[in-house]
């Protein structure tokens, strides 16, 4: 602290090194009054310094999402990486990468919310997937030692309201699969599978005829094929549980069929392979079929029947509610829907269950109003 002038004191206060260019510097500022109260002036300043509020570092958001990504990039899931570059690449980056890491604050990433569900029309869904985003990587920001706390921590993106499950009507779906059998015998036999066995779209790409025996009308759910930038991965599955079996027995349209695989490869003069992908895009079953091209087509296929607001995973809803109405205990449905515990089940079929809550309440009821049987 030095006396410019009378009246006028300058105050210095040496800053940390930018923790990414190592460079220090100080921090200058004039405070006009007596000695005393540029006392009062200095010791705030080194508080605020101290506690991280100001800092000597230019870096920005961008610079930060770039190096955050590239850290994760090997931790998580190749479709959620995929998703995250594409929000950092179309929203993230113009909108406030920019920005100097001490510039981003809760209040402003609160703005920054609001505005993209009321000025962009984004899902709740959506503006959290962003919020993801800058929650792991100012929180990595901070393990580096960049920033004393992260402000999308006490950020408040907007709730998501459930919604409620509608699988279609048994009648639905059996017009549709016979739909999709008209359409072609594969297509057919997938969208089968996915309703008879209650799997992702994912799990049923990453089939191989040898996860299937015929002998005991079952298949195993191993390995699941995700979509990313260039094509498509064989991963483990979602929950990266150990292999769940699930029993479906075929009949002439129930299933996939090797014979008519066979005769495909070798009318390809191919060679027909057991570790070849059941739904492929080759002819020789080497590359999986992508699991976007399902949901498309799929989509196609409601049009053209003039069915509306049904999803594909609407068919693994279905599955999981017929099994419930039918009294299979949740454990079960559990484990062929390849949940990491029964909790999950319970959790996104609660309002299903509550129902069957109440037709089971009437049940007991009826039976305790009975009249004792006589001898």
């Amino acid at each position: 602290m030095r006396e410019r002038r009378p009246g006028a004191w300058e105050l210095i206060v040496q800053l940390p090194c930018d923790p990414v260019t190592g460079i220090a510097k100080q921090l200058s500022r004039t405070v006009r009054g007596t000695k005393r109260d540029a006392q009062r002036a200095l010791a705030a300043l080194v508080t605020e310094v101290s506690a991280g509020k100001i800092s000597s570092s230019t870096t920005t958001l961008n610079q930060l999402l770039v190096q955050w990504l590239d850290l994760v990039s090997a931790q998580l899931a190749a479709t959620t990486v995929r998703e995250y570059r594409r929000l950092v690449a179309t929203r993230l980056a113009p909108d406030l990468g920019a920005l100097t890491l001490r510039r981003i604050t809760t209040q402003r990433l609160d703005s920054y919310y609001a505005g993209l569900a009321r000025d962009r029309g984004l899902a709740a869904a959506t503006v959290r997937h962003h919020h993801a985003v800058l929650r792991g990587a100012l929180g990595q920001a901070v393990a580096w030692g960049w920033i004393p706390t992260n402000p999308a921590a006490g950020a408040s993106p907007p709730k998501i309201r459930r919604r409620e499950i509608a699988p279609p009507p048994l009648d639905v779906t059996r017009q549709l699969l016979a739909a999709a059998d008209d359409h072609g015998p594969e297509f057919g036999a997938l969208l089968r599978v996915l309703a008879a066995t209650g799997a992702r779209r994912g799990e049923v790409c990453g089939l191989r005829w040898s996860d299937i025996n015929w002998h005991t009308n079952t298949l195993s759910i191993n390995r699941s094929v995700a979509s990313v930038a260039g094509g498509t991965i064989v991963k483990d599955t979602k929950t990266h549980a150990a292999p769940h079996r699930d029993r479906h027995r075929h009949d002439g349209r129930a299933g996939p069929s090797t014979e008519r695989a066979k005769d495909c490869a070798v009318a390809c003069q191919l060679e027909f392979d057991d570790n070849s992908f059941v739904f492929s895009s080759t002819p020789d079953g080497a590359q999986p079929l992508h699991p976007d091209s399902i949901t498309t087509g799929f989509r196609r296929l409601c049009d053209k029947v003039g069915l509306k607001g049904v999803r594909l995973h609407d068919l693994r809803h279905l599955h999981a509610t017929q099994l419930l109405a039918a009294g299979v205990p949740v454990r079960t449905v559990s484990g062929r829907l390849g949940h990491a515990n029964a909790a999950t089940t319970l959790n996104v079929y609660a309002h299903f269950l509550q129902a069957s809550d109440r037709q089971a309440a009437d049940v007991i009821e009826g039976l305790l109003a009975a009249p004792p049987a006589t001898t």
